[in-house]
């Protein structure tokens, strides 16, 4: 049976042909076109020919948005600080996140040279896809995020040195900075390389965020070459 993939916008590197991927889920409501327009600011070493795959997810009802249907990973199912969440539907959308890495990997690029990035929504799905993939990662980026499957998830050992980025907003009114923070000594306390950033904003990205952003997957994406 053929793989069946994420319908996905792609950005593929100005020069040169791709030796490096970044894989980033968007947040609830949005699709792929979210983040396109951070590529041209995202600077990396010449080397670095990289291709970002931002895939849209599919529509679905959302409980706490009245039912409403919109591009979502997994409903959720209440808006408490632990938040209740569709964990069945959050697997499905992890295991689709593993298939583009597939994919990647038949293209050519190595998985120590694929970042798996979400903002939101987007970053719980990437920490459960990230942490339990099978082939060691060049990193995991988690954004204005938080982890949604802490009590049931069970980590690969293949992840065991990879690289994370957790950043957020402290004045976040969507994910409170307190998830962000929860998720980082979650992290911390079996011993993964965290590297945590806050900065005063909203539940957005902002400038010196990218430039950070920049810096961190010119070095987790060089280290495998």
């Amino acid at each position: 049976m053929t793989q069946q993939y994420l319908p996905c916008v792609e950005v593929e590197p100005t020069t040169g042909t791709a030796n490096a991927s970044v894989i980033w889920l968007h947040g609830l409501g949005a699709d792929g076109h979210d983040f396109e327009p951070i590529v041209p600011h995202i600077q990396l070493p010449a080397e670095l020919h990289t291709r970002f795959v931002f895939p849209h997810a599919p529509k679905m009802p959302v409980t706490v948005n009245g039912g409403m249907t919109m591009p979502a990973w997994y409903d959720i199912l209440e808006m408490s600080i632990e938040r209740s969440v569709d964990e069945q539907q959050l697997r499905q959308s992890a295991d689709w996140a593993k298939a583009l890495i597939a994919r990647e990997l038949e293209r050519g690029i190595p998985a120590e040279r694929i970042v798996l990035a979400g903002f939101s929504q987007g970053g719980a799905v990437a920490y459960e896809a990230g942490l339990t993939y099978e082939h060691k990662l060049a990193g995991i980026m988690a954004l204005s995020t938080y982890l949604a499957t802490k009590d049931t998830l069970a980590p690969h050992t293949a992840q065991a040195n990879t690289p994370i980025l957790v950043q957020h907003g402290s004045q976040d009114p969507i994910v409170p900075v307190s998830l962000g923070e929860q998720a980082k000594v979650w992290l911390e306390q079996r011993d993964y390389s965290v590297s945590y950033q806050t900065y005063p904003m909203a539940h957005q990205v902002s400038g010196p965020q990218i430039a950070d952003i920049s810096a961190w997957l010119g070095k987790v994406l060089s280290a495998g070459l």
